[in-house]
């Protein structure tokens, strides 16, 4: 049960919000979901679309569910607001079904954060959206997106 605090720590900056979002980012397109994990309080709250996630051991159940259901998974994720101890973020990620179709899931998410830097809660909004092949952005080698790669701003998304 990891308490170490996780940096940045509240309360933030817009550099230190901005950290964060990479950050989060970086572990999601991780695919790791025990390490994923490790970023929210033990009991962390969580809604997804319409489910309700509640602790640590149901978040690495619901990551390593979504995580075989969105093949080629790559997400970016860019700051949109943030206060003391919480920050709001946009987001889109790509992904393929099993069947091969392509997906681009477009998102918001509210974060809240306990004072060692981890997540305590999590509300998330999220749309897909059916696209071809040829219409995808997120080309990166699958993992973490390079520092080089554009952002959703830079995209036009």
């Amino acid at each position: 049960m990891s308490t170490e605090p996780r940096p940045p720590l509240p309360p933030f900056t817009r550099e230190t919000a901005i950290q964060k979002v990479r950050a989060a980012e970086n572990g999601w397109n991780g695919r790791k979901p025990e390490q994923v994990a490790q970023a929210y309080t033990q009991n962390s709250l969580w809604r997804n679309r319409s489910e309700f996630i509640h602790g640590r051991d149901e978040i690495i159940q619901f990551l390593t569910r979504k995580w075989q259901k969105e093949q080629e998974y790559r997400l970016i994720k860019e700051l949109w607001a943030f206060g003391s101890h919480r920050i709001a973020v946009r987001f889109a990620y790509e992904w393929q079904d099993d069947s091969g179709q392509w997906f681009r899931s477009y998102g918001n998410e509210n974060w809240e954060f306990d004072n060692n830097g981890l997540m305590q809660a999590r509300h998330a909004s999220i749309n897909d959206l059916p696209i071809a092949e040829s219409e995808r952005k997120f080309l990166w080698e699958q993992g973490i997106r390079p520092d080089d790669h554009p952002g959703l701003s830079e995209l036009g998304l």
